[in-house]
């Protein structure tokens, strides 16, 4: 359940979901085939690593039942992911959108800070 307090900025958005930040709790808010997922910074960054590191080469070329889907609990989550191949490719586009952005966003904070201190 969304905060009815927080402050919600769109970090990123794609066909498959959304990512947002909540200034109020400092944590990201993954909206991920249907059900909103919050992360600490760290464990949305961690969450991020472990979707990148599914083989999806070895899901395509194996034949047996085990390997047509992914099932990932996130660390202080309540969600269970069960991802085939088709989610996992839409959630790392929509992750890797989402980690450009922040850091994106850093570096242009980072840029405006050194401006101002060198007019100042």
């Amino acid at each position: 359940m969304i905060c009815p307090l927080a402050n919600f900025e769109e970090v990123f958005q794609s066909e498959s979901g959304a990512v947002y930040q909540c200034s109020r709790k400092n944590c990201y808010w993954l909206d991920f085939m249907g059900t909103t997922t919050a992360f600490s910074v760290r464990d949305f960054f961690q969450f991020k690593k472990r979707v990148d590191a599914i083989d999806l080469e070895m899901m395509l070329s194996n034949s047996a039942r085990s390997f047509d889907f992914e099932i990932i609990m996130p660390f202080r989550t309540e969600h269970i992911f069960i991802l085939n191949v088709e989610d996992i490719v839409r959630l790392r586009d929509l992750l890797a959108g989402a980690k450009f952005m922040i850091e994106l966003n850093s570096e242009i904070r980072s840029c405006l800070k050194r401006s101002l201190s060198l007019t100042f």
